[in-house]
């Protein structure tokens, strides 16, 4: 496996935000990243050589720190924006691995977290895979550590994730995080079924049943998977990967009308500006969960909702920015092989995140009595 440390051209993350902006500008909208079903390895390949998976470690174990100032902030920004730009299921794969850095990060000892380094420097993708598939996922005490029983479903990436952050169940009834190397592919199982976008993240299960694991492999206490601000919090990471999604479609659309001569109807320039205030809407939104992320300390519950409502109002934006695309274009966005009908399916499926009524309702239960708080940015 290749060695991946960050380049000498991406040592710092101004360098490094330069580097995804051109890569991007290499890739233009109408150019697919790829056969539909199949893999980006190509794209996960060059993001790699960029220095994208070992970005996201903190300073001290080698990374540029995405997560640890308002400078990294932006350069985080760019890169799942960018990565959703190339490919939808590329960003929901690297959103995965930046999210199992950050709780690694987080919830991690110092040896575990110089071991994942270790890991990621060597090209490792990480995954984050916590829907249980049948049976669930339990973890068993035995005479030299635990072993693992049961499956996980709906695993982005499962032939191309070298290791995976888990939730399992223990004794005592509580969920644990576990990294585990998953580099055994007669564990690979089907997926939840044939998808009618996002095919190209590789969804499948992977069972665990008779695994054998060191304590050294468990990642914090009981319960801080769910620990919040930061399992709802780091939500906003997955809203700028949609914004990638979206730059595409606005792309795309003001690209087929004018080739087709229709950008100077009047009808399709009001079309054109809606979709252009809605991507710019999301980009808002985004900017601004994040920074409540990574600004002056709140209170746990006000950055949820911040958070919240962002995911909320990207989705809201992205589902608008399909239908208007439709409109546009007509019965071409709907031709399998097109970039823009792919991107529409994908974008669609994306968004489509668990619960969305109740996150709107406690976010807005949260602000409903409390002043919304000051942009310090």
């Amino acid at each position: 496996m290749p060695v991946c440390y960050l380049p000498e051209k991406t040592q710092d993350i101004a360098a490094f935000r330069s580097a995804l902006k051109r890569l991007c500008a290499a890739h233009p909208s109408d150019i697919s990243g790829g056969e539909e079903g199949a893999f980006p390895s190509v794209l996960l390949d060059q993001l790699t050589q960029l220095g994208a998976l070992s970005a996201a470690l903190p300073v001290k174990n080698g990374g540029l720190g995405l997560h640890e100032s308002p400078e990294g902030m932006l350069g985080l920004i760019d890169l799942l924006r960018i990565s959703g730009r190339l490919s939808l299921s590329l960003g929901r794969c690297l959103e995965g691995h930046i999210n199992v850095v950050r709780l690694v990060s987080l919830y991690g000892s110092d040896t575990q977290r110089n071991a994942l380094a270790a890991f990621v420097k060597q090209g490792v993708l990480g995954g984050i895979w916590v829907t249980d598939g049948a049976p669930p996922v339990t973890l068993e005490l035995t005479a030299t550590g635990y072993q693992l029983k049961g499956a996980k479903g709906f695993c982005s990436g499962v032939r191309q994730v070298g290791m995976a952050l888990i939730t399992a169940r223990n004794a005592l009834g509580q969920d644990v995080m576990v990294l585990v190397s998953t580099d055994e592919p007669e564990r690979i199982g089907k997926g939840p079924g044939h998808l009618t976008g996002m095919a190209g993240s590789g969804t499948g299960a992977y069972n665990f049943t008779g695994m054998e694991i060191s304590p050294d492999a468990i990642i914090g206490r009981p319960g801080d998977y769910l620990r919040q601000p930061e399992f709802s919090a780091g939500a906003w990471r997955g809203s700028a990967v949609a914004l990638g999604g979206m730059d595409v479609l606005v792309d795309l659309m003001r690209q087929e009308l004018q080739a087709r001569g229709r950008a100077e109807n009047p009808h399709q320039q009001r079309r054109i500006g809606e979709a252009l205030i809605l991507r710019e809407t999301a980009s808002l939104w985004v900017h601004r969960a994040a920074r409540a992320v990574y600004g002056t300390p709140a209170e746990p519950e006000e950055c949820a909702a911040m958070v919240n409502l962002a995911r909320i109002a990207v989705e809201q934006a992205g589902v608008q920015l399909i239908t208007l695309v439709q409109q546009a274009l007509g019965l071409s966005a709907f031709i399998r092989g097109k970039r823009v009908e792919q991107t529409l399916r994908d974008l669609a499926t994306y968004l489509r995140q668990p619960a969305p009524d109740e996150t709107l309702t406690e976010a807005a239960a949260w602000f409903a009595d409390r002043e919304w708080p000051e942009d310090k940015s």
